[in-house]
């Protein structure tokens, strides 16, 4: 079994690396284009980087493994909250009495409900993933609408080139000095690399999941979960050593919205999802107390310090062992 592990982890860096070139090939394409920054930020950076979830899901579904698909959404979005928030807070604590994310995460937290009630009326069919994919287009123009209004407040002391160029070096992946060539290599290293980084991790998960004769949605939660959750456990961590709270919060909210609503939606396309029913008895439950257990460090001024990082760590490895056990 130690070589199946050895290329399941080489699945899943390939997968990494292709998703961060997809990122940067398609952003700066975008950009030369000329899309708007703030377009290219709600609909290339967040797709992109969501880009190794979805082809695990849809390789999954094909390969005749979907409960890896399912299992690998809800362990995602149980480790963001858990670990991806709980190191970081952990390490340097988050002040997040100043971010402002109650929207994104009312609309985090409607995903997660909706998506939970279509779950216990499976499987997961195509009008499933419709309604999900509906939810996430109504969220993204609200987003564009939000963001644009925002940006138009203080126009006058933002206005002109000087503000697009800021726009582009916050973004993503822009690098307003690549060359053409570059790009190209970029988009060609992420289509290439996604789809043979998904093959070899979901093959090789199956693969594991039946010489330790556990299902495939565990290993679905556990290992591949983690595993795509350690981008994201990156940028929170350096968004806590920066005291940028609001990039760590943001990120994990987004980053579960997406999975929810982008992944499941456009993978049940493929094929039909079925329930485990262990999942709807347990994971699906875990993972809505994981979204509550967020409400109050959105909705009041109460900050992430070292015991909440503690707590949330702990609450993490609880779950491990029990779906261990």
């Amino acid at each position: 079994m130690v070589v199946e592990v050895a290329l399941a982890g080489l699945g899943l860096v390939i997968l990494l690396l292709a998703g961060d070139a997809l990122v940067k090939g398609a952003v700066n394409l975008a950009l030369r284009l000329g899309v708007p920054a703030l377009l290219v930020s709600l609909t290339i950076v967040a797709f992109g980087t969501s880009a190794p979830e979805l082809l695990i899901a849809i390789s999954a579904i094909l390969d005749g493994a979907p409960g890896l698909a399912i299992g690998n959404v809800v362990g995602s979005n149980i480790a963001n909250v858990l670990l991806v928030l709980g190191v970081p807070a952990l390490i340097a604590g988050l002040d997040t009495s100043h971010c402002d994310t109650r929207r994104n995460y009312v609309f985090m937290l409607i995903g997660t409900l909706l998506f939970m009630a279509l779950c216990f009326v499976g499987p997961l069919t195509h009008w499933h993933g419709f309604l999900l994919l509906g939810l996430l287009a109504y969220v993204l123009v609200d987003t564009w609408r939000t963001a644009k209004a925002q940006r138009a407040r203080p126009a006058d002391a933002a206005s002109g080139p000087a503000a697009g160029e800021e726009d582009q070096e916050d973004l993503e992946g822009a690098d307003p000095s690549i060359s053409g060539w570059k790009i190209a290599v970029f988009l060609l290293l992420g289509m290439i690399g996604l789809p043979l980084g998904a093959d070899l991790l979901v093959d090789n998960a199956v693969e594991i999941a039946t010489r330790l004769n556990v299902p495939e949605t565990v290993i679905g939660l556990t290992l591949v979960a983690i595993g795509t959750s350690l981008p994201e456990l990156a940028t929170t961590v350096s968004a806590a050593l920066r005291r940028q709270a609001d990039v760590a919060l943001g990120n994990v909210i987004g980053s579960n919205m997406f999975n929810l609503l982008a992944i499941i939606g456009i993978s049940v396309q493929v094929g039909p999802i079925p329930v485990d029913p262990a999942i709807l008895s347990f994971d699906l439950w875990a993972m809505l107390a994981a979204t509550l257990l967020l409400a109050p460090f959105v909705f009041t001024k109460i900050q992430m310090g070292k015991r909440v990082g503690i707590g949330l760590t702990a609450l993490y490895a609880a779950y491990l062992i029990v779906l261990v056990t």
